[in-house]
């Protein structure tokens, strides 16, 4: 039991980071989005993932190098750049539905569905998963799961008509609520990439890594298709919008701070739940992920509890704390599932 203490521990940790890291989206301005994610991207996907990996894994270049030209290794490196290209997709989704909907009932949705799918699949691709005893138990935790996020998104809806009849303006909520859980699905590939990524952590630490810093170097490699796709779409609308000009706006420290800030905690997250994960073994993946998403919602709605995004709303307010119980509850029966038998 002591000695899973401490990797328990690390994805606690890495959950305050996780359910922090949205805040830096409310203080964008005056950048505009475009500008401010391809900072943020290029700050959390790159260059705070490969310093890190560079100071703790010995020779990080060989192992890179060697990932992507060992013919043995291409496989694994493509589909780990595959699964973090399409989660891209899932984190430009997440920063578009905030502002319809508001941080606690997308982290809400998003979590909840990323946690469920994102244990589920690395369990599935296990030998005979289906005639495992974790089975039933994973599935009893992505039902409940989907209920937790039924009442989440029911809080939403509720609290939206409030403030929508009372302001008179138009409301987002369902166009918002179907971002998010588009976006919640995709997001679960993070941790299929980094669970499949393993190879690449099992090179690092043939090379002289320890095992926990070794996953450093599977997260480089997922993130780097991360990052083609968020920095793609951000230049995409940098040209579209001709907003190039905006890096240079009056006032923007502010929001730069923000994203170095949110950039850290983002990857921070990662990085120590990765350590957290190799630690507890081959199931960390599907143990640590529902763990880390689960808790990270406490964090995340105690900040947007502080910004003031349920005042006025008590009894939405407290639909969304039933959902947010149900939610974690889920992602501790997912993780339970890996414990039995």
């Amino acid at each position: 039991m002591d000695t899973m203490f401490f990797p328990f521990l690390l994805i606690i940790f890495a959950s305050i980071f996780q359910g922090s890291f949205g805040l830096g989206m409310k203080y964008m301005a005056p950048l505009k989005w475009e500008s401010w994610w391809l900072v943020h991207a290029t700050i959390a996907m790159i260059i705070i993932p490969m310093a890190w990996a560079f100071i703790v894994v010995p020779d990080l270049g060989q192992v890179l190098s060697t990932s992507f030209t060992d013919p043995s290794m291409q496989s694994v490196v493509y589909l780990a750049m595959l699964f973090g290209f399409l989660w891209g997709i899932g984190g430009i989704l997440f920063g578009v539905s905030v502002p319809y909907i508001g941080l606690s009932l997308t982290m809400g949705i998003v979590m909840g569905l990323a946690g469920s799918v994102g244990a589920l699949i690395p369990l599935l691709q296990m030998e005979n998963a289906t005639s495992t005893p974790q089975f039933p138990y994973v599935i009893a935790g992505l039902a409940i799961t989907l209920v937790g996020v039924a009442i989440t998104a029911k809080a939403g809806i509720d609290k939206d008509k409030m403030t929508t009849q009372a302001s008179g303006e138009k409301s987002n909520i369902v166009k918002g609520i179907l971002i998010a859980v588009a976006c919640g699905v995709l997001s679960a590939l993070l941790n299929v990439g980094f669970v499949n990524a393993a190879p690449i952590a099992k090179l690092a630490e043939e090379m002289g890594a320890i095992d926990r810093n070794a996953s450093l170097a599977a997260w480089v490699v997922v993130l780097i298709g991360a990052f083609i796709m968020n920095a793609g779409y951000a230049i995409f609308l940098l040209f579209k919008n001709k907003s190039w000009s905006n890096f240079k706006i009056k006032g923007s420290k502010k929001a730069y701070r923000w994203a170095i800030l949110a950039s850290i905690f983002w990857f921070g997250a990662l990085g120590v739940y990765g350590q957290g994960a190799a630690l507890i073994g081959p199931i960390g993946g599907v143990i640590g992920w529902p763990m880390l998403l689960g808790l990270s919602l406490i964090v995340s709605n105690f900040w947007a509890y502080r910004a003031g995004e349920w005042k006025g709303a008590k009894k939405p307010f407290n639909l969304l704390l039933v959902g947010l119980i149900v939610l974690i509850g889920a992602s501790i029966i997912l993780g339970y599932s890996n414990t039995v038998g």
